[in-house]
């Protein structure tokens, strides 16, 4: 079945797409979400789960990168030093990080009753973005039950757009949020799947590339957007970036790194006050969290020589995450009755002044 950036002719790159067009289209990865959609607090929670069964008994590689720092995501630094993630991924507003960090501890440790008794720590991801525009993050604390609830729902198939923790987002001052897209990429006999999902909260909306055109500056003058402070390039991303390509914890990093050649592409320049945050991570093989009798671990890893095909599927799906997050995203009324239009409104003007492919 056709995605919805396929449907409405605004694909892009070269590479095939998987059957979801999706980070789940890498086997093994589910998705979930708890939205809160209730007046002036409109928020919610994104769980990624890289792989079935204990993450933290059964670690998966992992590497990360951060183009600009403006962010508060928590657990990236023991990714680059310990080149793994134990936890599911989880994404939220900026002011519920320290929440449902604490959430994810918590329920860790429920999990598994030797963490910080005979076993270590245990290290959690959480990555946020800035809801303030649409959500009251001064009136919300999200915690275990909204974690609780995402994690539950996980499944193959996921909603994108305005849903879990990109119901408050904004991008290119249009509605943004969760999107999601996924290549394959064949480097020697074998046919890899690389998934990318971002929470998108970046842009100015006069710089917006839509499949390789620039539309930001009709947009906007279809909109009638004045240069206000929410105009500045403050938002951010969090890019989610899964394959099942056999890669080491460097591999990742730099397979990390590659996603912001998509947010480029959509004419983001990545400003002073943007949190960039990519996290990659490969369920071709798990790490055990106890050294095993014979303490060298012997695991597959692809030559540098063979990469290419997975840098250019990570820059392919980057972009197209994003394309897919303004495309499934409604609009939205939140904080102070300000409210986010849906790019899909647009598309029927966009397309008869031209600017939109010919393929449509």
């Amino acid at each position: 079945m056709a995605s919805l950036v396929e449907e409405l002719g605004l694909g892009v790159g070269a590479l095939s797409r998987g059957p979801r067009n999706a980070l789940t289209d890498v086997p093994g990865v589910r998705v979930g979400h708890a939205t809160v959609d209730d007046g002036g607090v409109q928020t919610g929670v994104t769980a990624v789960i890289p792989a079935p069964g204990s993450l933290f008994r059964q670690k998966v590689p992992a590497g990360c990168a951060v183009f600009n720092g403006f962010g508060k995501s928590m657990g990236l630094l023991q990714i680059q030093e310990k080149g793994t993630i134990e936890t599911p991924v989880v994404l939220t507003g900026v002011s519920s990080a320290g929440s449902l960090y604490e959430a994810l501890f918590r329920r860790s440790m429920d999990e598994h009753p030797e963490i910080c008794t005979t076993a270590g720590s245990v290290n959690p991801v959480v990555c946020e973005c800035n809801d303030s525009y649409l959500n009251d993050a001064r009136a919300v604390r999200l915690g275990r039950p909204q974690l609780d609830a995402a994690l539950a729902a996980a499944a193959e198939d996921f909603q994108q757009g305005a849903v879990g923790a990109g119901r408050g987002m904004s991008c290119f001052g249009l509605k943004g949020g969760i999107g999601s897209a996924s290549r394959l990429a064949t480097t020697g006999k074998e046919t890899y799947t690389v998934g990318v999902l971002v929470n998108a909260n970046f842009g100015v909306m006069a710089n917006l590339v839509l499949a390789g055109r620039p539309v930001g500056a009709a947009l906007s003058a279809l909109v009638e957007a004045r240069r206000t402070e929410e105009e500045r390039e403050s938002g951010s991303i969090i890019l989610v970036l899964g394959t099942d390509a056999p890669l080491t914890a460097r591999q990742l990093t730099r397979m990390a790194r590659r996603c912001f050649v998509g947010v480029g592409r959509t004419g983001s320049f990545v400003g002073d006050g943007s949190g960039d945050v990519a996290v990659a991570f490969s369920n071709a093989f798990r790490i055990p969290h106890e050294a095993p009798e014979d303490p060298v671990l012997r695991v597959p890893s692809l030559h540098e020589n063979c990469i290419d095909p997975l840098f250019q599927a990570a820059a392919e799906a980057a972009e197209e995450a994003i394309l897919s997050a303004l495309l499934w995203a409604e609009p939205v009324r939140g904080r102070e009755g300000h409210v986010r239009r849906a790019l899909r409104d647009f598309l029927p003007e966009l397309d008869a002044a031209g600017l939109l492919p010919p393929t449509r």
